[in-house]
């Protein structure tokens, strides 16, 4: 299935790092230079009508806003931002970008204003040094961030950047990338994964009840589960040798790369907190991840 298909459907470790200049722009964030460690998020986003309706789903996530360190700025990897090569939004005024079709006119009309960082996108640039990261001027926040994130911060004053996908590289490729911005998390840096770990929009199960799921993809997300609790994170990685149920569950990575970001930011024995453990339509879990 072609990309843009997906999107029209979409609508209904460790490693070496160099971050010595991050004190400087540390010295610009509102928080203190050194802070608890922030957790880390892997978030089911789901039906863009999350973002404007009042539900277990989106009631989750303004919970989350309201129990976690406040940030100094939120980083998101969301599934609906692929390119070739890694960038960082860097403009001042991120435009909300309605990347979906045939919904009611009220999802066309919110706007989340909230700032963008231009100095703050240059430092997520360099904390980065396996791979050249490009300084983006054009994207602006897609429905896998500010559909979330317009719940958690509903006042958008915090700042709000998107690091997008190298679409052409591999789960390991991403989830060592992650590491390399561990660094962040001290800071006050939020950082969040948003995608679906089961999402398969070829299969959804229109009119189903809303907490249904086939059996392949209970059975493939019990699984994932389950090797996420344990810490056992290279078969997360292999995700291609499991099985047919894991095949129906990851037709295609987009929307499973950005929880690979998340493991690849997490440490050794910390707390995991799982929420919004259900299916939906059928073929999507919208089951999300809590560490620290």
């Amino acid at each position: 299935m072609k990309r843009k298909e997906f999107i029209q459907m979409a609508s209904v470790l460790p490693l070496a790092f160099g971050l010595t200049s991050l004190h400087k722009w540390y010295s610009d964030v509102p928080t203190a230079e050194e802070s608890p460690l922030m957790p880390v998020l892997f978030i089911g986003h789901g039906s863009p009508m999350n973002g404007i309706e009042d539900n277990p789903i989106s009631k989750s996530w303004k919970n989350l806003g309201e129990t976690i360190p406040q940030p100094g700025m939120v980083l998101v990897v969301s599934a609906h931002w692929l390119t070739k090569g890694s960038h960082v939004t860097a403009m001042e005024k991120p435009r909300t970008i309605y990347d979906f079709g045939g919904f009611p006119d009220e999802l066309y009309q919110v706007k989340y204003p909230a700032p963008g960082s231009p100095k703050m996108a240059d430092e997520v640039k360099n904390a980065i040094t396996t791979t050249p990261v490009g300084l983006d001027h054009e994207w602006g926040l897609d429905h896998g961030t500010w559909t979330i994130v317009r719940h958690m911060y509903p006042n958008a004053d915090i700042p709000v950047l998107q690091l997008s996908i190298d679409y052409g590289r591999d789960a390991t490729y991403h989830f060592r990338l992650a590491a390399e911005l561990g660094a962040l998390r001290k800071r006050g840096v939020l950082i969040i994964g948003s995608g679906n770990a089961v999402h398969n929009l070829s299969k959804i199960a229109f009119g189903s009840k809303p907490d249904f799921g086939y059996d392949w993809a209970i059975q493939a997300n019990e699984e994932m589960k389950s090797f996420i609790l344990d810490g056992n994170y290279k078969e997360m990685l292999t995700y291609q040798n499991k099985g047919s149920h894991w095949q129906l569950a990851i037709p295609s990575p987009d929307h499973y790369y950005p929880l690979m970001y998340t493991l690849g930011l997490t440490k050794p024995g910390e707390k995991v907190e799982v929420f919004n453990d259900t299916p939906t339509l059928g073929s999507i879990a919208m089951t999300s991840y809590k560490f620290g």
